[in-house]
């Protein structure tokens, strides 16, 4: 396994496919830890912000008025809007940091209705043609993996998706058809045997040859990748750069999962276990993942009386802004390696609570206990909580 960072090469058309407000901005740490172009004007690494206008944050503001378009490698970010109202809320926020950064980003609405997806292939059958490399956030997505088929691109790039990463570069290295985790272990459906030609293709583009290079860009921990699979670090340069450092406050924070919304921790289960690590250790705010259900979130509020936030950017971004608590607790997910990283000097703790085999539901998969097992277990710089006893 080679394990680098450096320039993405001169010249290259690139093409960035995204579908959640984490993937884009793992694009925008690709894009930062390859040098792809800089932004006259731009805050360095280390730089203090630039003072704020009347209404908007610092962080958020152009780099520069009236900034030269980015010279370098050309990159064009491509949405495919999910429905769902606080993703879109977040792509659009990632999406302006993006335009900020000096990258094209064009929005297509792929599943406003049964004809969008034939009307944005369609649109997209040029671009993905002409271009030299794909980036992509989601090799499991059926809509990438569509796409996958009409590139002649011979650079491929697959950027953080979270926890999923891991399972990728696993079933890549091992030749296994491509599972979301939680998913796996289960009897494929008919959807799954229609599509199954075009995952099989997506799989076989994955895989790197003489004529094509793959590369993994993760902050997740990637130890059985395939041979020829360049794997870069991402050390949440970018982000660091950008935001923060953060004001510190004496109190705990809770970060948000949505297992009760994959079907893999039992409802009741989970809000016992929030009730009771909150009381533990002193939280007053909770942080939702942007899947988890109104129903569930206002049943916290009432039951265990936290501070629910619904963030408008992906959570690393809200702790390096600020203020967040000098704790931080969480389930196994993704941010228990990202926080680490997005967070590094700051003194923040990051506390992990593990998931008790008895919350399952009876519909997980066979491996749930041991993939998040393995999240927590494989990730650096962080507290490590038993399971706790529901209230």
């Amino acid at each position: 396994m080679n394990r680098r960072a450096g320039n993405a090469g001169p010249s290259l058309s690139t093409l960035a496919f995204v579908e959640s407000p984490v993937q884009l901005l793992n694009v925008l740490e690709w894009a930062h830890t390859h040098a792809l172009g800089t932004v006259p004007g731009a805050q360095a690494a280390g730089a203090a912000p630039a003072a704020p206008g009347p209404s908007v944050p610092p962080q958020l503001r152009r780099t520069a008025s009236g900034d030269a378009p980015r010279t370098g490698p050309d990159l064009t970010v491509v949405v495919l809007s999910p429905t769902d109202p606080m993703t879109r809320g977040q792509l659009r926020r990632m999406a302006d940091l993006a335009r900020d950064e000096g990258y094209e980003v064009r929005w297509e609405e792929a599943r406003g209705g049964t004809t969008a997806p034939f009307h944005t292939i369609g649109s997209l059958a040029g671009p993905l043609r002409r271009a030299d490399r794909i980036v992509m956030g989601d090799p499991f997505s059926r809509y990438v993996q569509l796409l996958l088929t009409i590139t002649r691109a011979r650079d491929l790039v697959v950027v953080d998706d979270g926890t999923a990463t891991m399972e990728f570069v696993a079933q890549l290295a091992r030749g296994e058809r491509l599972v979301r985790w939680h998913r796996k272990g289960g009897r494929p459906g008919p959807r799954d045997l229609l599509f199954a030609p075009v995952s099989s293709s997506a799989r076989r583009r994955l895989t790197p040859s003489a004529g094509r290079r793959v590369e993994v860009f993760s902050s997740m921990p990637v130890e059985e990748a395939p041979d020829g699979v360049t794997v870069t670090a991402n050390d949440f340069g970018w982000t660091r750069a950008r935001f923060g450092p953060p004001r510190i406050t004496k109190g705990a924070d809770m970060v948000g999962t949505s297992l009760v919304e994959t079907g893999v921790v039992d409802g009741d289960r989970y809000v016992a276990a929030v009730h009771a690590l909150a009381r533990a250790h002193g939280a007053d705010r909770y942080f939702a993942h942007r899947r988890e259900s109104t129903e569930k979130l206002h049943r916290l509020a009432t039951e265990t009386g936290l501070e629910i936030v619904r963030p408008d950017l992906p959570l690393e971004l809200i702790a390096r802004r600020g203020p967040i608590g000098r704790t931080i607790l969480s389930f196994p997910s993704t941010v228990v390696h990202t926080l680490p990283l997005a967070l590094a000097g700051t003194g923040v703790r990051i506390a992990v609570c593990d998931i008790d085999p008895a919350w399952l539901t009876e519909h997980a998969s066979p491996r749930a206990q041991g993939f998040l097992s393995g999240v927590t277990g494989t990730a650096k710089d962080v507290h490590r909580l038993a399971a706790v006893a529901p209230a």
